[in-house]
């Protein structure tokens, strides 16, 4: 079942147009991530979803409802982590929690909220004396204190360290595991890969990919490549007839064979029915990072 519904979403500022028919769906319980290079609509469409910003022409319903005229009924099923955000420097970030907790009917424990965030040490510490990563951090409890059936994180990780960022991760898997829609804008390859259910890919206001994680390497032309020396002769049309082979190419003793799906089980199948060794074996697949490349022509910027 859809939870968001983007349909047909335009949007124009001044000179420059941010989203040229942009569609999708987002289900119930996935992880949703949204990525492109800069500029590309990543904000602006989530802010169209949040009700932040009002489209040009195109419709967007969030749980059945339309964002723009049903804003203050969303806004205690939806939780928002914005790429920028501030709060006045003085308030704490007990006080914090303690103040967005009392906006919702059934809010999160803002104490286990914060512990689960590593903010225990900074509970009584003012917002100004933060470092960048724990004010991300507070600003992503902030996001789950209402109990959201949707959460939108727009840079999740950014300002974390490596390791927080991987913790961060886990936490958003066990949300997930709680039945809680996590709508993901991501500039972290890994994290994409890691997290995502489905992935959109954004680029010039287009939406120019939609597909899980390994659909979208599997769309890399030469998505995987296996280089091997074979032990004996191999005959003309083997492999290069394998509906799971895009090519193949000898330099010297070596066979390069690129290839997509389960090309390496049907490689080695057709050798061994041959009595074929395949020696000095090495395969190499594309990347997250490579689809991101190949879609986008643009190489991508952390």
């Amino acid at each position: 079942m859809a939870v968001i519904e983007v349909t047909e979403l335009h949007k124009r500022y001044r000179d420059k147009i941010a989203l040229r028919g942009v569609s999708f769906a987002v289900e119930r319980g996935e992880i949703f991530g949204i990525l492109g290079p800069n500029g590309a609509g990543k904000t602006t469409t989530v802010e169209c979803v949040n009700g932040l910003r009002r489209p040009d022409s195109g419709s967007v319903r969030v749980l059945g409802l339309d964002p723009q005229r049903d804003g203050r009924r969303l806004r205690h099923r939806v939780g928002v982590q914005l790429q920028e955000s501030e709060l006045p420097e003085r308030l704490t970030v007990r006080e914090a929690l303690g103040l967005y907790a009392s906006f919702y009917p059934d809010p999160a424990d803002p104490d286990r909220l914060i512990d689960d965030w590593g903010l225990t040490e900074k509970r009584n510490a003012a917002f100004a004396r933060l470092s960048g990563g724990q004010k991300q951090r507070l600003f992503i409890a902030l996001a789950l204190i209402g109990n959201p059936e949707i959460a939108v994180l727009d840079e999740l990780t950014t300002g974390l360290d490596p390791q927080a960022r991987r913790g961060a991760w886990s936490l958003i898997e066990a949300i997930r595991d709680r039945g809680v829609t996590v709508v993901l804008v991501t500039h972290f390859m890994e994290e994409a890969e890691r997290l995502c259910d489905r992935i959109a890919v954004i680029n010039d206001g287009r939406i120019v990919a939609l597909d899980t994680p390994a659909g979208l390497v599997d769309r890399v032309a030469g998505g995987q490549r296996i280089r091997f020396r074979p032990s004996a002769a191999v005959p003309d049309g083997l492999l290069s007839s394998l509906p799971e082979v895009i090519e193949v190419q000898q330099s010297g003793g070596q066979l390069t064979i690129t290839g997509s799906g389960p090309v390496l089980q049907s490689v080695a199948v057709a050798l061994h029915r041959q009595d074929i060794r395949a020696e000095d074996l090495h395969l190499e697949r594309a990347t997250l990072e490579d689809a991101f490349v190949t879609l986008t022509g643009r190489p991508f910027e952390n």
